[in-house]
Protein backbone atom coordinates (compact mmCIF):
# COMPACT_ATOMS: atom_id res chain seq x y z
CA UNK A 1 0.00 0.00 0.00
CA UNK A 2 2.85 2.37 0.93
CA UNK A 3 6.28 1.71 -0.52
CA UNK A 4 8.02 3.35 2.39
CA UNK A 5 7.12 4.18 6.01
CA UNK A 6 8.92 6.85 8.04
CA UNK A 7 8.08 6.34 11.71
CA UNK A 8 9.35 9.01 14.10
CA UNK A 9 9.16 8.55 17.88
CA UNK A 10 9.19 11.88 19.72
CA UNK A 11 10.63 10.38 22.88
CA UNK A 12 8.46 11.18 25.93
CA UNK A 13 6.01 13.57 24.22
CA UNK A 14 2.91 12.38 26.06
CA UNK A 15 -0.55 13.90 25.70
CA UNK A 16 -2.34 13.47 29.01
CA UNK A 17 -2.54 11.13 31.99
CA UNK A 18 -3.97 7.65 31.59
CA UNK A 19 -6.70 6.41 33.97
CA UNK A 20 -4.14 4.52 36.08
CA UNK A 21 -1.71 7.45 36.32
CA UNK A 22 -2.30 7.74 40.09
CA UNK A 23 -0.90 4.23 40.56
CA UNK A 24 2.40 5.56 39.17
CA UNK A 25 2.37 8.85 41.07
CA UNK A 26 1.55 10.74 37.87
CA UNK A 27 -1.77 12.41 38.61
CA UNK A 28 -2.01 15.63 36.58
CA UNK A 29 0.76 14.73 34.14
CA UNK A 30 0.22 16.02 30.61
CA UNK A 31 3.48 16.69 28.83
CA UNK A 32 2.12 18.53 25.79
CA UNK A 33 -0.88 20.03 27.56
CA UNK A 34 0.99 21.44 30.52
CA UNK A 35 3.83 22.87 28.44
CA UNK A 36 1.29 24.53 26.15
CA UNK A 37 -0.60 25.93 29.14
CA UNK A 38 2.38 27.18 31.16
CA UNK A 39 4.92 28.15 28.49
CA UNK A 40 2.96 28.34 25.28
CA UNK A 41 3.80 26.42 22.11
CA UNK A 42 4.03 27.61 18.52
CA UNK A 43 3.48 24.40 16.52
CA UNK A 44 1.65 25.47 13.34
CA UNK A 45 2.77 22.54 11.18
CA UNK A 46 1.89 19.85 13.72
CA UNK A 47 -1.40 21.68 14.28
CA UNK A 48 -1.99 21.55 10.52
CA UNK A 49 -1.61 17.76 10.69
CA UNK A 50 -4.19 17.55 13.49
CA UNK A 51 -2.31 17.85 16.78
CA UNK A 52 -4.91 20.24 18.20
CA UNK A 53 -7.69 17.90 17.07
CA UNK A 54 -6.49 15.10 19.37
CA UNK A 55 -7.49 17.02 22.52
CA UNK A 56 -7.75 20.67 23.60
CA UNK A 57 -4.30 22.26 23.86
CA UNK A 58 -3.82 25.87 24.93
CA UNK A 59 -2.92 28.02 21.94
CA UNK A 60 -3.15 25.13 19.44
CA UNK A 61 -6.52 25.31 17.75
CA UNK A 62 -8.08 22.28 16.05
CA UNK A 63 -7.46 22.37 12.31
CA UNK A 64 -10.56 22.86 10.17
CA UNK A 65 -9.11 20.43 7.61
CA UNK A 66 -6.37 18.33 9.24
CA UNK A 67 -3.86 17.23 6.62
CA UNK A 68 -3.78 13.66 7.85
CA UNK A 69 -5.16 11.31 10.50
CA UNK A 70 -4.93 11.91 14.23
CA UNK A 71 -5.57 10.05 17.46
CA UNK A 72 -4.11 8.81 20.74
CA UNK A 73 -2.60 5.49 21.79
CA UNK A 74 -2.91 3.78 25.15
CA UNK A 75 0.13 2.12 26.70
CA UNK A 76 -1.44 -1.27 27.42
CA UNK A 77 1.61 -2.76 29.18
CA UNK A 78 2.43 -1.90 32.79
CA UNK A 79 5.26 0.59 33.15
CA UNK A 80 6.29 3.82 31.47
CA UNK A 81 9.84 3.46 30.21
CA UNK A 82 11.65 3.36 26.87
CA UNK A 83 11.79 -0.39 26.47
CA UNK A 84 8.16 -0.89 27.48
CA UNK A 85 6.89 1.70 25.00
CA UNK A 86 9.06 0.67 22.08
CA UNK A 87 8.45 -3.04 22.63
CA UNK A 88 4.70 -2.47 22.70
CA UNK A 89 4.92 -0.58 19.40
CA UNK A 90 6.29 -3.70 17.72
CA UNK A 91 3.77 -6.08 19.29
CA UNK A 92 5.31 -7.10 22.63
CA UNK A 93 3.11 -6.61 25.71
CA UNK A 94 4.69 -6.99 29.14
CA UNK A 95 2.95 -8.87 31.95
CA UNK A 96 4.93 -6.96 34.58
CA UNK A 97 7.03 -3.80 34.31
CA UNK A 98 10.80 -3.84 34.17
CA UNK A 99 12.23 -3.18 37.66
CA UNK A 100 13.12 0.34 38.78
CA UNK A 101 15.56 1.34 41.52
CA UNK A 102 14.64 4.75 42.96
CA UNK A 103 16.89 4.08 45.98
CA UNK A 104 19.75 2.44 44.11
CA UNK A 105 20.54 -1.23 43.62
CA UNK A 106 20.47 -3.74 46.52
CA UNK A 107 23.67 -4.10 48.52
CA UNK A 108 23.99 -7.84 47.86
CA UNK A 109 23.64 -7.30 44.11
CA UNK A 110 26.32 -4.60 44.13
CA UNK A 111 28.64 -6.74 46.25
CA UNK A 112 28.43 -9.56 43.71
CA UNK A 113 28.91 -7.13 40.82
CA UNK A 114 32.03 -5.68 42.47
CA UNK A 115 33.37 -9.18 43.14
CA UNK A 116 32.95 -10.16 39.49
CA UNK A 117 34.55 -7.02 38.03
CA UNK A 118 37.34 -6.90 40.64
CA UNK A 119 36.68 -3.25 41.55
CA UNK A 120 34.68 -1.26 44.05
CA UNK A 121 32.12 1.20 42.65
CA UNK A 122 30.91 4.73 43.26
CA UNK A 123 27.43 6.19 43.22
CA UNK A 124 24.70 3.55 43.16
CA UNK A 125 21.81 5.99 43.06
CA UNK A 126 19.41 7.60 40.59
CA UNK A 127 21.05 10.57 38.92
CA UNK A 128 21.42 12.67 35.83
CA UNK A 129 24.31 11.32 33.78
CA UNK A 130 25.98 14.69 33.42
CA UNK A 131 25.48 15.60 37.07
CA UNK A 132 26.88 12.37 38.49
CA UNK A 133 30.10 12.58 36.48
CA UNK A 134 30.41 16.19 37.65
CA UNK A 135 29.93 14.98 41.24
CA UNK A 136 32.02 11.79 41.21
CA UNK A 137 34.26 12.06 38.13
CA UNK A 138 37.29 13.35 39.99
CA UNK A 139 37.04 10.62 42.66
CA UNK A 140 36.61 8.06 39.89
CA UNK A 141 39.83 9.27 38.23
CA UNK A 142 41.68 9.06 41.54
CA UNK A 143 40.39 5.59 42.55
CA UNK A 144 39.68 3.85 39.24
CA UNK A 145 36.26 2.87 40.59
CA UNK A 146 33.46 2.99 37.97
CA UNK A 147 30.37 5.09 38.64
CA UNK A 148 27.12 3.12 38.80
CA UNK A 149 23.78 4.91 38.60
CA UNK A 150 20.23 4.47 37.42
CA UNK A 151 17.43 6.76 36.24
CA UNK A 152 13.69 6.89 35.74
CA UNK A 153 14.15 4.14 33.17
CA UNK A 154 14.86 0.52 34.02
CA UNK A 155 18.61 0.91 33.50
CA UNK A 156 21.93 0.01 35.12
CA UNK A 157 24.41 2.61 33.88
CA UNK A 158 28.18 2.50 34.27
CA UNK A 159 30.18 5.67 33.69
CA UNK A 160 33.95 5.70 33.34
CA UNK A 161 36.62 8.04 32.01
CA UNK A 162 38.10 6.60 28.84
CA UNK A 163 41.66 7.26 30.08
CA UNK A 164 40.99 5.55 33.42
CA UNK A 165 38.97 2.54 32.27
CA UNK A 166 39.53 1.87 28.55
CA UNK A 167 36.47 1.24 26.43
CA UNK A 168 37.13 -2.48 26.06
CA UNK A 169 37.25 -2.87 29.84
CA UNK A 170 34.14 -0.72 30.35
CA UNK A 171 32.26 -2.84 27.85
CA UNK A 172 33.46 -6.00 29.63
CA UNK A 173 32.19 -4.59 32.93
CA UNK A 174 28.79 -3.90 31.36
CA UNK A 175 28.65 -7.39 29.88
CA UNK A 176 29.21 -8.77 33.38
CA UNK A 177 26.40 -6.56 34.68
CA UNK A 178 24.09 -7.75 31.90
CA UNK A 179 24.78 -11.37 32.79
CA UNK A 180 24.22 -10.68 36.49
CA UNK A 181 21.00 -8.72 36.05
CA UNK A 182 18.60 -11.57 35.38
CA UNK A 183 15.43 -12.81 37.05
CA UNK A 184 13.85 -10.22 39.37
CA UNK A 185 16.64 -7.73 38.58
CA UNK A 186 16.40 -7.97 34.80
CA UNK A 187 16.54 -4.28 33.95
CA UNK A 188 15.60 -3.19 30.45
CA UNK A 189 19.09 -2.00 29.58
CA UNK A 190 22.65 -1.92 30.88
CA UNK A 191 24.38 1.15 29.45
CA UNK A 192 28.09 1.95 29.14
CA UNK A 193 28.52 5.71 29.59
CA UNK A 194 32.13 6.68 28.78
CA UNK A 195 33.29 10.26 29.31
CA UNK A 196 36.42 12.34 28.83
CA UNK A 197 37.92 15.65 29.92
CA UNK A 198 39.14 17.07 33.20
CA UNK A 199 37.40 17.87 36.52
CA UNK A 200 34.98 20.69 35.92
CA UNK A 201 35.02 19.99 32.18
CA UNK A 202 33.84 16.42 31.77
CA UNK A 203 31.88 15.51 28.65
CA UNK A 204 30.27 12.23 27.64
CA UNK A 205 31.77 10.70 24.50
CA UNK A 206 29.86 9.14 21.56
CA UNK A 207 31.03 5.64 22.59
CA UNK A 208 27.93 4.80 24.61
CA UNK A 209 26.86 1.17 24.24
CA UNK A 210 23.55 -0.37 25.31
CA UNK A 211 23.01 -3.98 26.39
CA UNK A 212 19.27 -4.53 26.15
CA UNK A 213 17.10 -7.47 27.11
CA UNK A 214 16.55 -9.48 23.91
CA UNK A 215 13.02 -8.92 22.61
CA UNK A 216 10.90 -12.08 22.33
CA UNK A 217 10.75 -13.54 18.81
CA UNK A 218 8.01 -12.61 16.40
CA UNK A 219 7.99 -8.85 16.91
CA UNK A 220 7.55 -6.45 14.00
CA UNK A 221 11.20 -6.15 13.01
CA UNK A 222 11.55 -9.94 12.87
CA UNK A 223 8.48 -10.18 10.65
CA UNK A 224 9.71 -7.47 8.31
CA UNK A 225 13.06 -9.21 7.97
CA UNK A 226 11.27 -12.46 7.10
CA UNK A 227 9.45 -10.57 4.34
CA UNK A 228 12.65 -9.05 3.00
CA UNK A 229 11.67 -5.52 4.05
CA UNK A 230 14.66 -3.30 4.79
CA UNK A 231 14.68 -1.43 8.09
CA UNK A 232 16.91 1.61 8.62
CA UNK A 233 17.09 2.84 12.22
CA UNK A 234 18.12 6.26 13.47
CA UNK A 235 18.89 7.11 17.10
CA UNK A 236 18.57 4.53 19.86
CA UNK A 237 16.16 2.22 17.99
CA UNK A 238 18.89 -0.30 17.19
CA UNK A 239 20.02 -0.39 20.82
CA UNK A 240 16.48 -0.98 22.11
CA UNK A 241 16.03 -3.97 19.78
CA UNK A 242 19.64 -5.23 19.83
CA UNK A 243 19.81 -4.64 16.08
CA UNK A 244 17.27 -7.39 15.38
CA UNK A 245 15.77 -7.12 11.91
CA UNK A 246 17.64 -3.87 11.22
CA UNK A 247 19.63 -3.70 8.02
CA UNK A 248 21.57 -0.55 8.87
CA UNK A 249 21.51 1.98 11.68
CA UNK A 250 22.87 5.37 12.64
CA UNK A 251 23.35 6.84 16.10
CA UNK A 252 22.64 10.50 16.69
CA UNK A 253 24.18 13.29 18.74
CA UNK A 254 20.94 15.20 19.31
CA UNK A 255 17.53 15.88 17.77
CA UNK A 256 18.94 18.11 15.04
CA UNK A 257 21.34 15.36 14.00
CA UNK A 258 18.49 12.84 14.03
CA UNK A 259 16.32 15.02 11.84
CA UNK A 260 19.19 15.59 9.41
CA UNK A 261 19.92 11.87 9.21
CA UNK A 262 16.23 11.16 8.64
CA UNK A 263 16.26 13.37 5.54
CA UNK A 264 19.47 11.69 4.35
CA UNK A 265 17.90 8.25 4.80
CA UNK A 266 14.86 9.37 2.84
CA UNK A 267 17.15 10.31 -0.05
CA UNK A 268 18.95 6.96 0.01
CA UNK A 269 16.33 4.36 1.02
CA UNK A 270 13.91 3.64 -1.82
CA UNK A 271 11.53 1.57 0.31
CA UNK A 272 11.01 -0.22 3.60
CA UNK A 273 10.86 1.27 7.09
CA UNK A 274 12.85 4.23 8.41
CA UNK A 275 12.45 3.99 12.20
CA UNK A 276 13.59 7.07 14.15
CA UNK A 277 13.87 8.05 17.80
CA UNK A 278 14.47 11.69 18.76
CA UNK A 279 15.63 11.46 22.35
CA UNK A 280 16.36 15.06 23.40
CA UNK A 281 12.80 15.74 24.53
CA UNK A 282 13.23 13.06 27.18
CA UNK A 283 16.94 12.99 27.92
CA UNK A 284 17.78 16.68 27.82
CA UNK A 285 14.56 18.34 28.95
CA UNK A 286 11.94 16.03 30.45
CA UNK A 287 14.18 14.46 33.09
CA UNK A 288 15.63 17.86 33.96
CA UNK A 289 12.25 19.59 34.29
CA UNK A 290 13.40 22.09 31.68
CA UNK A 291 10.08 23.45 30.46
CA UNK A 292 11.64 26.12 28.24
CA UNK A 293 14.09 23.67 26.67
CA UNK A 294 11.34 21.12 26.04
CA UNK A 295 9.10 23.71 24.43
CA UNK A 296 11.90 25.03 22.26
CA UNK A 297 12.76 21.48 21.12
CA UNK A 298 9.13 20.90 20.11
CA UNK A 299 9.14 24.14 18.14
CA UNK A 300 12.44 23.16 16.48
CA UNK A 301 10.86 19.89 15.36
CA UNK A 302 7.75 21.66 14.13
CA UNK A 303 9.87 24.08 12.07
CA UNK A 304 11.56 21.06 10.45
CA UNK A 305 8.29 19.37 9.47
CA UNK A 306 7.89 21.26 6.14
CA UNK A 307 11.33 20.05 4.98
CA UNK A 308 10.32 16.54 5.96
CA UNK A 309 7.04 16.81 4.05
CA UNK A 310 8.80 18.11 0.96
CA UNK A 311 11.00 14.99 1.01
CA UNK A 312 8.03 12.60 1.14
CA UNK A 313 7.49 10.55 -2.00
CA UNK A 314 4.02 10.04 -3.45
CA UNK A 315 3.71 6.59 -1.85
CA UNK A 316 5.24 7.37 1.55
CA UNK A 317 3.51 7.03 4.92
CA UNK A 318 4.66 9.24 7.81
CA UNK A 319 3.90 8.41 11.46
CA UNK A 320 4.65 10.69 14.42
CA UNK A 321 4.11 9.28 17.91
CA UNK A 322 5.79 8.83 21.33
CA UNK A 323 6.63 6.05 23.77
CA UNK A 324 5.47 7.54 27.12
CA UNK A 325 5.38 10.93 28.82
CA UNK A 326 7.94 12.91 30.80
CA UNK A 327 6.13 16.04 31.97
CA UNK A 328 8.73 18.71 32.83
CA UNK A 329 6.15 20.84 34.65
CA UNK A 330 5.60 18.40 37.54
CA UNK A 331 7.87 18.04 40.60
CA UNK A 332 8.88 14.54 39.47
CA UNK A 333 11.75 14.09 37.02
CA UNK A 334 10.49 10.58 36.23
CA UNK A 335 8.63 9.43 33.14
CA UNK A 336 4.86 9.86 33.31
CA UNK A 337 2.09 7.40 32.59
CA UNK A 338 0.40 9.13 29.64
CA UNK A 339 -1.37 8.51 26.39
CA UNK A 340 0.79 9.28 23.36
CA UNK A 341 -0.20 11.28 20.28
CA UNK A 342 -0.61 9.68 16.88
CA UNK A 343 -0.30 11.73 13.69
CA UNK A 344 -0.36 9.88 10.36
CA UNK A 345 0.16 11.67 7.05
CA UNK A 346 1.37 11.34 3.48
CA UNK A 347 0.24 12.21 -0.04
CA UNK A 348 -2.13 9.22 -0.13
CA UNK A 349 -3.48 9.53 3.42
CA UNK A 350 -7.07 10.73 3.79
CA UNK A 351 -7.45 14.12 5.45
CA UNK A 352 -9.28 14.69 8.69
CA UNK A 353 -9.55 11.06 9.83
CA UNK A 354 -10.05 10.73 13.57
CA UNK A 355 -8.34 7.49 14.58
CA UNK A 356 -9.74 7.87 18.08
CA UNK A 357 -8.30 6.33 21.21
CA UNK A 358 -6.31 3.25 20.22
CA UNK A 359 -6.18 0.37 22.69
CA UNK A 360 -2.43 -0.13 22.36
CA UNK A 361 0.73 1.24 20.77
CA UNK A 362 0.83 -2.10 18.93
CA UNK A 363 -1.78 -0.70 16.54
CA UNK A 364 1.06 1.26 14.94
CA UNK A 365 3.24 -1.80 14.52
CA UNK A 366 0.34 -3.84 13.17
CA UNK A 367 -0.40 -1.13 10.60
CA UNK A 368 3.23 -1.17 9.45
CA UNK A 369 3.24 -4.97 9.37
CA UNK A 370 0.04 -5.21 7.31
CA UNK A 371 1.35 -2.60 4.90
CA UNK A 372 4.30 -4.85 4.08
CA UNK A 373 2.32 -8.09 3.95
CA UNK A 374 3.06 -9.30 7.47
CA UNK A 375 1.32 -9.41 10.83
CA UNK A 376 2.21 -9.33 14.53
CA UNK A 377 0.50 -10.88 17.53
CA UNK A 378 -0.98 -7.68 18.95
CA UNK A 379 -2.72 -4.60 17.66
CA UNK A 380 -5.33 -3.59 15.10
CA UNK A 381 -4.26 -1.95 11.84
CA UNK A 382 -5.63 1.52 11.11
CA UNK A 383 -4.71 1.31 7.40
CA UNK A 384 -8.35 0.78 6.28
CA UNK A 385 -9.27 4.07 7.92
CA UNK A 386 -6.62 6.22 6.27
CA UNK A 387 -6.69 5.19 2.59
Amino acid sequence: MFRRVIWIVLDSVGIGEMPDAADYGDTGSDTLGNIARLRGLNLPHLAHLGLGNIKPLAGIAPAADPQGAFGRCTLASPGKDTTTGHWEMVGIHLERPFPLYPRGFPADLMAEFERRIGRRTLGNKPASGTEIIKELGEEHMRTGEPIVYTSADSVFQVAAHEEVIPLAELYRICEIARELLRGPHEVGRVIARPFAGTPGNFTRTPNRHDYAVPPPPGMLLDRLQECGVSVHSIGKISDVFLGRGIRDSQKTRNNADGMSKTLDAMQNAAGGLIFVNLVDFDQQYGHRNDVEGYGAALEEFDAWVPRFQEALAADDLAIFTADHGCDPTTPSTDHSREYVPLLVSGPQVRHGVNLGLRATLSDIGQSVAVNFGASIARGASFLPQIV
